[in-house]
Order: C-alpha cells, then structure tokens, then sequence
C-alpha cells in the first residue's frame, strides 16, 4: 500500500517553471540594458559628428575670405606693378634722350662762351640723369618687392585652395553619412510597419515605399478616409512619431504621401480629373498624420493621377493595383 501512495504522488512541477521564468527576467533586464547603452553611445557619435560639420562649415566661411581678400590684393598688385613698369619705360627715355643731346652739344661749337654754357648744360644734364638712376633703381626694388609679394600671395593661395577641396571632401563624407543614416532609420521604419500591419491584402512594401490601395481607405471616387482607413493609418501614424523622435532634427527628411488612380477617366461632379482626386486622397492622408501627432514639417502630399502606374495592362486587376497610397521616407 505504501509503494502504490508513492506511485500515485503528483510531480511537482512549479520549482523548475520558477527557475526558467526568473532567468527569462534576467535576460529580458541584459538586453534592455545593452540596448540603453547601444541608444546613448550612438547619440554621443552624432552629436559629435554634427559639431564636426559645424566646425567645417565656419573653416570653408572663413578659407572663402582669405581667398577672396588674397585675390583682391593679388589685383592691386598687378596694377602697381604695371604702373611702375610704365614710369621706369618714360625714365628710361628721359635718360636716353638728355645724353644724346649731351652728345651733340658736346661735338657743337669750341668758343669759350658756348663751352662754358655746354659745360653748365652738362652738369645740369648729368644731375637730371642721376636723379633718374636713382628712380629707376628704386622702381626696380619696388617691382622686386612686389613680385615676390605676388608670389606669396599665389603660394597662399594655392595653399588655400588645398583647404577649401580638403574640406569639401569632409564635408561630402559629412553628408553621405547623414544619408546613410537616413536610409537605417528608413530600413528600421518599413520593419516596424511590418510587424504592425503583419500580412493582410493590400498592404504591401515595394522597394523604399509602403503601398496601400485605395480601397483599403477609401470609397470608390471618393478622398475621405473611412473607419477602416483610419485604424490603418493609427497603425502608420504610431510608427511616424516614434520615428520622429529617433531621427536627429539635423537630417532633412519627409514621410512623402503619393496618391495614384487608375486610366479610367473619373465620374464624378467633386474631382475634375483623376489628378485632383489623387491629389485630394494624399492631403487627406497627410492631414490625419498630422492630427495624430506627426510634424507637419515632416509630411508632404502629392498627387500623380493615372500617370505613374504599377500595372500597363488591362482590366480590373490593373486598375485595382493602379489605384493606390504610397508612403516613402525620403530626403527634403
């Protein structure tokens, strides 16, 4: 009897499922804790990173000065030194014209008058043509000056140069990071899109864009979103605020809100061709974004009418994929 008690006692099985619960919390808590750290060290980095192009910028301002001031001295430059080669050019003829006509005064008359007066007229021509060595020497230091100056200023100016195209490679790499960025908040968005919406007809992703056909918000012909849109777009909506948040406000981006019809031209009174209503359907989704929490800043509506279709061929199921929302990430 006391062996069948023992066969028959239940297996106790609340020990074991305690131990695993407690270790699933403790892995749970880890992960929580590595992704914390992950969301601040990656805010430290693009903080960084944006003061880096911050600087760059003001470096790029202040090159673009100096090469401009450097090219203004440059030209004034160039203008003295053409008006001292002009004055040396007069100086020389000057001096070449007073001692041909020493020449010729002295092979002139012998008499003691006229030799006294040519002697009088030499040294006056001599002192004229001293003094006009002594101009043209000190033009010609001031040419010297002024094209080593010239030089110098070329020598900064190619060193400045160099700068400005160093700096504008940095800043190029600055930018294809910020897209790159852009495009990882993108890929994060669309892969909680799927998650929320799941599998169900009519939503699908294509490339960089979230598709939505029309009759999964609207009524045939019409732009105002219907019960079941809505609860689709809150779906859409709680993604875009979370998204917002995540994105630094440094990086230029927009939710674009494109509305597309189908070829068959459009019967109704409200919309004078399928361009309006598709332009009426995107505002009216951007505006109900907006109502729920997405910038206004960050949403655009555009409409294409039937002239960017996804199906050329014929028939209802053309036209239904034709008809559609897309929703894109995109750059401003």
């Amino acid at each position: 009897m006391a062996r069948a008690r023992t066969r028959a006692r239940p297996f106790d099985y609340w020990p074991g499922f305690v131990d695993a619960l407690s270790t699933m919390l403790l892995l749970f808590t880890f992960l929580l804790t590595v992704f914390m750290l992950a969301q601040f060290f990656l805010a430290r980095e693009v903080t960084g990173k944006d003061e880096a192009m911050a600087r760059l910028n003001r470096q790029i301002e202040e090159l673009s000065s100096l090469l401009a001031l450097e090219r203004a001295g440059k030209t004034e430059a160039d203008e003295k030194a053409s008006l001292l080669a002009s004055n040396l050019d007069v100086s020389e003829k000057e001096r070449e014209k007073l001692q041909g006509s020493l020449a010729q005064r002295a092979a002139g008359d012998d008499g003691a008058l006229a030799l006294s007066a040519e002697k009088d007229a030499t040294a006056r021509a001599l002192g004229q043509i001293e003094i006009l060595n002594q101009q043209i020497a000190a033009l010609r230091r001031q040419l010297a000056a002024l094209e080593d100056a010239l030089a110098a200023s070329e020598k900064e100016g190619a060193q400045s140069q160099a700068k400005i195209a160093d700096l504008g490679s940095r800043l190029n790499i600055a930018l294809a990071q910020k897209v790159q960025e852009l495009s990882r908040y993108r890929s994060d968005f669309f892969g909680r899109l799927r998650q929320i919406l799941g599998e169900r007809p009519g939503v699908t992703v294509s490339g960089d864009r979230f598709v939505l056909q029309s009759e999964v918000l609207f009524q045939s012909g019409q732009a105002s979103l219907d019960d079941a849109g809505r609860a689709e777009l809150d779906k859409i909506a709680v993604a875009l605020v979370e998204l917002q948040n995540e994105i630094p406000p440094d990086i230029p981006w927009i939710a674009r809100v494109d509305g597309h019809t189908d070829k068959r031209p459009i019967q109704s009174s409200q919309y004078a061709s399928n361009w309006a209503l598709s332009a009426a359907r995107a505002i009216a989704v951007a505006q109900y974004l907006v109502s729920k929490g997405v910038s206004p800043q960050r949403v655009a509506a555009t409409g294409f009418g039937e002239f960017q279709p996804l199906d050329s061929g014929e028939g209802p199921d053309a036209d239904k994929r034709n008809r559609r929302i897309e929703l894109k990430i995109t750059e401003r």
